[in-house]
C-alpha cells in the first residue's frame, strides 16, 4: 500500500520538480528540516510545520526558530512554512520560494511606471499575491510595467500579453499619525503591505514606490514590520530602515472549514483547537523629515 504523502513530502517533491532535488531532510515528528543544497552549500533551510492534532507546542518550536535565526546570521537564508499556508496559499509560497532560490522572472524596476491605485484593484492584487491578503490601507500605489517592455519577459512567463500594461508591485500605507519631535510635529505613516506579481523579482520596485509616496506625502517618517517566518528584514535595512524593536510570537486558532486564522489566548483554548503560531515580527522605521 503507497503512503499518502505528508506536507513536507509534498514540498520536497516539488522543489525536486523545480530543479533543487539535492535535499539534505531531517524529520522529527511534525516538524521537519529540509535544507536545499546547490554547489556543496545550503542554500536555503525550510522548517515545515503540520497542523495535525495534538498541537505544536511554542516550546517545541522554539528550538527551530533559534536555529531559524542562527542560520540567518551565518548568511544562510531560512524560513519557516506552516502547512496551514501549504494548503490555503500553496502558490503564493511557491512563488515566495522560487524567488529566494533565484528562480523568478526578474523585472527591472526603472522599467516601470508608478501611480496610485484604487482600493478593488489593491485588494484584488493582494489577495492574490500577499501571503496574508489584503487589509484595510488609506495610500495605495501600484508598479506597471508598459507594453512596449513585455519584451523582457521569458516565454515560460504567463500573463495577459493583450493588456497595455501589467500590475507587477503593489504598497499600501495607512493614515499619518502626528508626533512630536524635539522642536517640531511630524507625520508618521505605516508601510502596512508590499507584494510583486507572482512569480515576479521586481528589481527596486518597492524603493521606487517608497519614493513616490514620499515625494507625495513628506513624511517624517515611515515604519513597517518583517515577518520573521520569512525573513529578518535586510531588505528594510538596505532601504535606510533602521530596526526599533520586535514583537514576540503570536499564537492563532485555525478556522476548521477554512483554515483561517484568528489571534488565540493559548490559555483560553479548548483541547480540540488546533493551533499555530509565528515567529513575531521585527519593527523597523525609516526616518525621512525630523
Amino acid at each position: 500500500m503507497t503512503r499518502k504523502n505528508s506536507f513536507p513530502d509534498e514540498v520536497c517533491d516539488w522543489l525536486a520538480a523545480s530543479g533543487f532535488g539535492n535535499l539534505l531532510w531531517g524529520e522529527r515528528e511534525k516538524i521537519s528540516t529540509i535544507k536545499v543544497v546547490a554547489d556543496a552549500k545550503i542554500v536555503l533551510d525550510i522548517v515545515t510545520v503540520q497542523i495535525s492534532a495534538p498541537n505544536v507546542t511554542l516550546e517545541e518550536l522554539n528550538i527551530y526558530f533559534q536555529q531559524t535565526q542562527s542560520n540567518r546570521t551565518s548568511g544562510v537564508k531560512s524560513i519557516v512554512i506552516w502547512e496551514d499556508y501549504w494548503i490555503t496559499k500553496r502558490d503564493i509560497v511557491k512563488s515566495r520560494i522560487l524567488a529566494m532560490l533565484g528562480k523568478s522572472q526578474k523585472i527591472p524596476g526603472r522599467l516601470t511606471q508608478v501611480r496610485r491605485i484604487n482600493k478593488e484593484l489593491t485588494n484584488s492584487f493582494l489577495e492574490a499575491n500577499h501571503l496574508n491578503g489584503a487589509v484595510s490601507s488609506r495610500i495605495r500605489f501600484g508598479l506597471f510595467l508598459p507594453k512596449r517592455y513585455y519584451r523582457i519577459l521569458s516565454e515560460y512567463f504567463e500573463y495577459d500579453q493583450h493588456t497595455d500594461e501589467l500590475l507587477v508591485a503593489v504598497a499600501t500605507f495607512s493614515s499619518p499619525r502626528v508626533f512630536q519631535s524635539d522642536t517640531l510635529p511630524y507625520k508618521s505613516y505605516e508601510l502596512i503591505r508590499f507584494a510583486s506579481l507572482l512569480h515576479t523579482n521586481v528589481v527596486g520596485g518597492l524603493d521606487k514606490l517608497l519614493h513616490a509616496f514620499i515625494e507625495e506625502k513628506s513624511p517624517g517618517d515611515i515604519m513597517t514590520y518583517a515577518d520573521l517566518d520569512w525573513s529578518d528584514g535586510a531588505s528594510y535595512t538596505k532601504l535606510g530602515f533602521h530596526l526599533t524593536g520586535k514583537r514576540e510570537p503570536e499564537t492563532y486558532r485555525l478556522e476548521p472549514a477554512t483554515l483561517k486564522r484568528t489571534l488565540a489566548q493559548p490559555e483560553h483554548s479548548d483541547a480540540d483547537e488546533t493551533l499555530v503560531y509565528n515567529m513575531g515580527s521585527l519593527k523597523f522605521v525609516k526616518r525621512i523629515g525630523y
